[in-house]
């Protein structure tokens, strides 16, 4: 049996990268360390691993833009090619990606791996570039498609009335990347929201997870056609590691605790909202806001 997940502990990563550079790297004479980049910390990393814990396929994938993502570093050990563990490793990253909102994914591919990829729907786009001097690379691209689903327009009217009414959410472009009726998943532009670090500004990161909290309050009476005013009573924030890259809110049912319902009463009711701000796919701030529902 073969299990893909993310690498976990520090061994598991060593034979992570060390496999990426025994299939990738040193058949071209490159030294280890140039298998990684920049952007691994903010990167969603994927391994399959075989019934003895041994990892024996790996990928990786990053996010350009809010809603484009780039898959790098396939790589597959040469006893276990021709078994679909590249395919299982390309559908589990587009199946994470689809649960941010991210609808385009693309790759550069080796020329003997562009059938591989087009059976995966993936299109030729033409040639990229050549790695060190050597080796053609050709950009392919994917559409991820999902079904238009009614609560979309609940996601088009909050995001609406934040840039509407609150100036702040307009300019740092925070949207609605995700959302299914049991998760929202929200973004906002990466290079307005630097500081002089070159990472998420902590005011953006804070002003990012009280709009996710706020929404999801928001969202929540849409659904049951309830009507007050929502306020945020109390919060907290805890930044855990800064975010370099594009930054993804994520809040729901199993975060937030409190009965929208009680609105039927006409009494002021609270809710309490975690929001967990993602890079790649680890938690960079934890946020805990206390929304108050004012009957109007």
């Amino acid at each position: 049996m073969f299990e893909c997940r993310a690498p976990i502990s520090q061994q598991e990563f060593d034979q992570y990268y060390h496999l990426r550079w025994t299939i990738l790297r040193k058949p071209l004479q490159q030294e280890q360390g140039s298998e990684r980049d920049d952007l691994e910390t903010q990167a969603v990393h994927r391994a399959i691993f075989d019934n003895k814990g041994n990892i024996i396929a790996v990928a990786r994938l990053h996010f350009c833009s809010m809603f484009e993502g780039q898959i790098r570093y396939m790589a597959v050990a040469d006893d276990f090619q021709g078994k679909g563990l590249g395919q299982q490793l390309v559908l589990a990253l587009e199946q994470f990606a689809s649960s941010l909102g991210v609808n385009k994914l693309s790759l550069k591919a080796r020329e003997q791996a562009i059938s591989f990829y087009q059976k995966l729907s993936y299109k030729n786009m033409g040639f990229s570039h050549l790695l060190f001097n050597e080796i053609k690379h050709f950009k392919m691209e994917k559409t991820l498609v999902r079904a238009v689903l009614p609560h979309d327009k609940l996601s088009t009217a909050l995001q609406n009335t934040w840039h509407s009414t609150i100036p702040m959410s307009k300019a740092m472009k925070v949207t609605v990347s995700y959302y299914d009726q049991q998760n929202l998943v929200t973004t906002c532009d990466e290079l307005f929201n630097k500081n002089l670090h070159n990472t998420m500004f902590a005011g953006s990161i804070y002003t990012l997870s009280t709009l996710t909290g706020w929404g999801w309050v928001y969202l929540l009476m849409e659904q049951k056609k309830l009507t007050g005013n929502i306020v945020l009573a109390d919060a907290k924030i805890r930044y855990h590691n800064p975010i370099a890259g594009i930054a993804f809110a994520k809040t729901g049912f199993s975060l937030s605790s409190g009965c929208i319902d009680d609105l039927l009463t006409d009494k002021k009711i609270k809710l309490s909202v975690e929001v967990q701000v993602m890079s790649g796919e680890k938690v960079a701030a934890t946020f805990t806001g206390l929304y108050f529902v004012l009957p109007k």
